[in-house]
């Protein structure tokens, strides 16, 4: 089985990324995919909290067809910042109806670690990249989400009807509909008191439902969200009875990105 690598929320930071990327030998020093058929999926947020969102986002368009002209694979799956900046970029500072948020989408985009050069660059390649990616992935018997949330399980109940969904939900016109998709994006914290497994916890129910053995998520950083110091954030965090694995290193709090090889 060729080996499979995963990563999460890299905001920006792409100096750090490449750093990670040359580590497990999956680049080499002219920034060509060098890892042959190996298989890297990134958990989504490459845009805000860092120096150069878009620049990120070029450079996975770029390794995924350096990837794939050696038989190697490239995957990216939505993020609720990419959902964030979309939202920003669609309605501006607009009012929404029943959100009080001073500058509409682009005024919440911005508190949360927007940065206005990537909204700058942002051209209809990219827009259109973005509202094709997948929310969800099984690969290996590993369940890919950005998340830590069990409300992907609103938009579906298989991995081809959620990622239908929200494809939908990114082509909708209706600011109440983005604010909605918005939160289901970005809620987090679902599987922390499923220490032990058991048959209707919300971990249970996502792999039941959508497939896999193990969910690995970025989204809450190991930092925040886990209690792990930055100066001790080495590795991917596994949880709820090993059945679900953090791997937002934290990078724009000091942490790292963690490139995990699950395979």
């Amino acid at each position: 089985m060729t080996p499979l690598y995963v990563a999460a929320d890299i905001h920006g930071h792409r100096s750090e990324f490449w750093e990670s990327l040359g580590e497990a030998g999956l680049v080499d020093r002219t920034g060509h995919w060098s890892g042959g058929g190996a298989r890297m999926w990134l958990l989504g947020d490459y845009v805000d909290r860092g120096p150069d969102g878009i620049g990120v986002i070029n450079d996975i368009q770029r390794l995924a067809v350096s990837a794939t002209a050696v038989g190697g694979h490239v995957g990216a799956l939505l993020g609720n910042h990419e959902v964030q900046l979309l939202a920003a970029h669609r309605f501006g500072t607009m009012p929404v109806a029943g959100w009080d948020e001073p500058g509409g989408f682009q005024g919440g985009w911005a508190r949360f670690g927007g940065r206005e050069k990537d909204l700058r660059r942002l051209t209809p390649q990219h827009i259109e990249w973005m509202t094709h990616l997948p929310a969800v992935a099984v690969v290996d018997g590993f369940l890919l989400v950005h998340s830590d949330t069990a409300r992907y399980l609103e938009l579906g109940s298989s991995v081809a009807t959620v990622n239908a969904a929200v494809t939908m939900a990114l082509g909708s016109s209706d600011p109440a509909a983005w604010l909605d998709f918005c939160g289901r994006m970005s809620d987090r914290g679902a599987f922390r008191d499923a220490e032990s497994a058991k048959p209707d916890d919300r971990v249970s129910m996502m792999l039941r439902t959508l497939g896999g053995n193990v969910l690995v998520h970025g989204h809450s950083t190991l930092t925040k969200h886990f209690g792990v110091a930055p100066q001790d954030v080495t590795a991917a965090l596994p949880y709820a009875d090993d059945r679900v694995i953090a791997i937002d290193g934290g990078v724009y709090e000091g942490g790292r990105i963690l490139l995990t090889q699950l395979r």
